[in-house]
């Protein structure tokens, strides 16, 4: 199939069953990302961008229930289904207090997995028309309203020149992507911009003195060498 219906990362960390997942699910036309450690799949949920999350609950490095505590600190939307043990109830019940959307038992018949699949997708995009307008921006406690140019951070309003708006709309547009400093004045500046890249860091200088407020924490992290990326505060 050709056609992709969404982007769904896979954490498990049994090989068989994480290959068995990956075949079958880009067979239905899903892209596929498959990590097999908690750490590594706290790092890849932060840099990427997912439809939903398959999460097992034994997991080496960072446990599965963890791994959606961090998740749900920021992000109440992305559907996480957790794949559990038969005897694992206590799992099962702190997983769904933490906001798991699903649970399916292993061993598990792969129709009745795709079935809960796309429940949980057909719910995200009825959910999601309701809480987010195509002009609002949100990532974490920050909002911005592009039509009104409105930016709020924890409820405060922040004061933003056009081009630190503009800047900061791109970082949002592209949350938990690491972008270099060429994507951003490309982007943000224009193709016929001719200057020196350390302009995009004294905006963030600028935008980063807004917009980090006392006792939150700092959503734009530098990529050592490469850019800029905008996700949750590890």
């Amino acid at each position: 199939m050709s056609t992709k219906k969404g982007t769904i990362l896979v954490v498990e960390d049994e090989v068989k069953i994480a290959r068995v997942l990956e075949l079958e699910l880009e067979y239905e036309g899903y892209s596929v990302t498959k990590v097999m450690d908690g750490l590594e799949a706290l790092e890849k949920y932060r840099t990427g961008s997912w439809d939903l999350i398959l999460l097992d609950v034994m997991l080496p490095g960072l446990s599965g229930i963890e791994l959606l505590r961090r998740i749900r600190k920021n992000d109440l939307l992305t559907p996480v289904i957790l794949l559990t043990a038969k005897s694992s109830v206590e799992d099962k019940v702190s997983g769904l207090d933490l906001g798991a959307n699903d649970y399916i038992t292993k061993p598990f018949q792969i129709e009745e997995l795709l079935a809960r699949i796309r429940a949980a997708l057909r719910i995200k995009q009825v959910e999601q028309p309701q809480d987010e307008d195509p002009n609002l921006l949100r990532f974490a406690d920050l909002s911005i309203d592009q039509k009104t140019r409105e930016v709020l951070r924890a409820g405060e309003p922040i004061e933003l020149t056009p081009r630190e708006f503009d800047l900061l709309v791109y970082l949002m547009d592209h949350k938990r992507q690491v972008l270099s400093r060429d994507q951003i004045l490309e982007a943000v500046w224009g193709y016929d911009f001719f200057g020196d890249t350390n302009v995009v860091d004294v905006y963030i200088r600028y935008i980063r003195k807004k917009i980090d407020l006392p006792h939150l924490p700092s959503l734009i992290h530098t990529v050592r060498g490469i850019g800029y990326v905008m996700k949750d505060a590890k």
